[in-house]
């Protein structure tokens, strides 16, 4: 029986099928089992685990993973044929996601088919899933770029045949969010048929798409860790997670404190530097430098940052450089047991942003210390 919540929003992680899509990315069994485990310790609701028709090691880890008896439903992602949806059985997976595209630019030139043959394709997979497992959901590939009868067509077919849910894929990322909220509305009042939405980011808009589609009512949200997805990645795990929590109120029940460290191992195993200024789990989210920033963060961090950083499993961080003010340097070296005077605060920080300048970055903690000994310490013992 499929472990999927029966009400509130519902995680789809795909980071080890989308993600994985990734241009140069490979993730070997065993980080593929590890992840795995790491999305159903923070709460995932569902994992996408891969694409078993793909059979060798790509079957083996998925079985592997099936067997492994997480808390999560385990979906195995197939085109709209038999022996796709098959393979996901043999694996073990206890729901199975059918793919088919919709729009008719998918249709002419990728598939060579008609709109028939699509629905036909579609609900003869969906019907032969339904006699094996209880969890089904077709995904309808370039949703955005359909039309909306012939999408809305598709979904009450695919009910019809069985399914449980549609993912509406904004698969080139050309939705913004005031059409995700039109087209995920109509769809849903359509059909009456569960929505994921599934958005790439390919203008940057993939959690703010993410977001539009389940204020429209869709209940389940696909994404990543990090991101990670062909092209600019999909809406990533992190981002919409907080974003729904602290934007819109929604606890989605997800361990954000473990963010981080998911968001690090992805990082690692797919071969993928992990940005410091990227969204939630970004080395530098919760690093201040400039003057007035550090000085409000140093009296209140409220008055610059909208969470704790302990939210994500992230600390606060005061940076030393060329923006920092006599307040973020003071309170830095009382760090280091030592409280400086104004006048010694203005003397260091004059040679502090000379240096930044010079080096072009920060400084680290030995640097400052060494600024220190030359000009306060070592005249002093003077």
């Amino acid at each position: 029986m499929a472990k999927i919540p029966d009400s509130g929003l519902v995680i789809v992680d795909t980071t080890l099928r989308d993600g994985e899509q990734t241009a140069g990315v490979a993730f070997s069994n065993k980080e593929k089992i590890r992840i795995a485990e790491m999305l159903d310790d923070l709460g995932v609701h569902q994992i996408e685990a891969g694409i078993p028709v793909m059979g060798g090691y790509e079957s083996d880890t998925i079985s592997a993973i099936c067997k492994l008896g997480l808390k999560a439903s385990i979906m195995g992602w197939s085109r709209a044929l038999i022996r796709d949806v098959d393979a996901s059985l043999a694996c073990g997976c206890d729901a199975v996601s059918v793919s088919i595209s919709v729009s008719d630019i998918h249709l002419k030139y990728k598939l060579k088919t008609s709109r028939a043959a699509v629905l036909e394709m579609m609900a003869k997979a969906v019907g032969h899933a339904k006699k094996h497992v209880d969890y089904i959901s077709v995904n309808a590939e370039d949703s955005s770029r359909s039309e909306m009868d012939f999408l809305t067509e598709f979904a009450r077919e695919a009910k019809r045949a069985g399914a449980d849910r549609i993912c509406y894929c904004d698969t080139v990322g050309i939705l913004d969010p005031f059409a995700a909220y039109e087209q995920v509305k109509s769809l849903r009042e359509g059909t009456g048929i569960e929505v994921e939405m599934h958005t790439h980011n390919d203008f940057g808009m993939a959690t703010a798409n993410t977001l539009a589609g389940v204020r429209a009512g869709a209940r389940f949200v696909g994404v990543t860790v990090n991101g990670l997805g062909e092209r600019a990645g999909n809406a990533a795990l992190e981002e919409v997670v907080m974003a729904l929590k602290h934007l819109r109120k929604v606890d989605t029940g997800i361990k954000t404190e473990k963010f981080v460290e998911v968001s690090e191992y992805v990082s690692r195993a797919a071969g993928r530097l992990l940005p410091s200024w990227k969204a939630i789990v970004g080395s530098h989210m919760f690093a201040h430098e400039s003057g007035v920033h550090a000085d409000g963060a140093l009296k209140n961090p409220v008055t610059y940052e909208v969470f704790e950083p302990r939210e994500v499993g992230l600390q606060r961080q005061i940076i030393i450089g060329k923006h920092s003010g006599t307040a973020s340097l003071k309170g830095k070296f009382r760090e280091y047991g030592i409280e400086l005077s104004d006048e010694q605060a203005g003397k260091i920080l004059k040679h502090v942003r000379s240096l930044a300048i010079d080096m072009k970055r920060s400084l680290f903690d030995k640097e400052l210390i060494y600024i220190y000994e030359d000009l306060i310490h070592r005249k002093n013992e003077k």
